[in-house]
C-alpha cells in the first residue's frame, strides 16, 4: 500500500503556544557542583512549591532535567544539559542557551524545546507531540520512532544538518532540515546517509538536494504542496525569531519532501 504524500497538516502547530502560566513565579537554581540527583531534587521541590518559571545556571552535563514534568512550566537553562532533557514531558517550554547531549525530548508528549546550539544523538526518540527547534546540528538517529498520537503531530526543526539514520523508523510527525551553513565547517566530515530508513509514517522536509544513496529505499520524493509551503513559511519565521537570524534567503520552494512509499515496509518479513 502506498501512503499519501500529501497528508493534511492543518493540525500542526504553526505558532508557539503560550505555555507559561500568566502569573508564573520565577525561581533560580545554581547547578554548579551539584550531582544530577541533587539538581533534580531541587527542581522538584520548586515545582511542588508552585514555581512556574525556573532558571538554571551552571549546568554541566546533569541528566534528566525537566523530565517527567507534566504541566505548563518554563525552563531557561544556561550550560550543557545531559542526556534525556525533558524526557516524558508534557506541556513544558524549555530554552537552552548552549548545546545539549543525547535524548532531547525522549517520548515528549507536548510542549516546546529551543536549543541555542547543537544537540546529540536520538533527538525526539519516540516523540508524540510538541516542537523541538535546534539552531545548529544534531547527531545520529534523530526522530527515530517518532510517532503521531491522536491529533498530536510532533515537529523537529534542525537548522544545519543531521547525521546518519535521521528519521529512522519514523511513524509520524514532521522533521524540517534547513541545511544552513554550519558555524563550524568541520562539523561534518561527509553528507549524512540512510535518511528515512524504515520510515512508514510522517514527512521529512529537506532544503537543498539529496543523492539517492543518502536515503533509505523506503523513501519517496515529491515537492511540498500549497499547505505544506504555508507550514514551512511558518517554521522559517519561527526559527528566525527564536534565534535572531535573518533567513530572507530561505524560501519554501527550496525544499523537497521525503515521505514513506509503504505503510509496512517490512511486512513481508513478518507476515506469511
Amino acid at each position: 500500500m502506498i501512503s499519501n504524500p500529501n497528508m493534511d497538516i492543518d493540525n500542526l502547530e504553526l505558532e508557539t503556544r503560550n505555555l507559561k502560566p500568566p502569573t508564573a513565579r520565577l525561581a533560580r537554581v545554581d547547578a554548579r557542583g551539584l550531582d544530577y540527583r541533587e539538581l533534580n531534587r531541587r527542581v522538584d521541590e520548586l515545582l511542588a512549591s508552585g514555581a512556574g518559571e525556573i532558571e538554571i545556571r551552571g549546568v554541566h552535563g546533569q541528566r534528566y532535567i525537566a523530565s517527567r514534568v507534566r504541566r505548563p512550566v518554563s525552563f531557561r537553562i544556561h550550560g550543557t544539559p545531559g542526556n534525556d532533557l525533558a524526557a516524558f514531558s508534557d506541556g513544558v517550554r524549555l530554552e537552552v542557551f548552549g548545546d545539549a547531549q543525547d535524548g532531547v525530548g525522549n517520548t515528549m508528549n507536548s510542549g516546546e524545546i529551543i536549543i541555542h546550539g547543537r544537540a546529540g544523538d536520538i533527538v525526539g526518540m519516540g516523540m508524540r507531540g510538541g516542537r523541538i527547534f535546534i539552531r545548529d546540528e544534531v547527531g545520529y538517529r534523530t526522530a527515530i520512532h517518532m510517532k503521531e498520537y491522536g491529533e498530536q503531530r510532533p515537529v523537529i526543526v534542525i537548522g544545519v544538518m543531521g547525521q546518519d539514520f535521521l528519521g529512522e523508523y519514523m511513524a509520524g510527525g514532521v522533521v524540517v532540515i534547513l541545511n544552513l551553513p554550519p558555524r563550524n565547517p568541520k562539523s561534518f566530515s561527509r553528507p549524512p546517509a540512510f535518511i528515512g530508513t524504515g520510515i512508514h509514517g510522517g514527512k521529512i522536509f529537506f532544503r537543498g538536494k539529496l543523492e539517492p544513496y543518502q536515503t533509505g529505499k523506503e523513501v519517496g520524493f515529491d515537492r511540498p504542496d500549497e499547505k505544506e509551503m504555508e507550514f514551512l513559511s511558518g517554521i522559517i519565521r519561527d526559527y528566525s525569531n527564536y534565534f535572531g537570524l535573518n533567513l530572507a534567503q530561505v524560501v519554501p520552494d527550496d525544499f523537497i519532501k521525503l515521505y514513506p512509499k509503504h505503510l509496512r515496509p517490512y511486512g513481508r518479513l513478518y507476515a506469511y
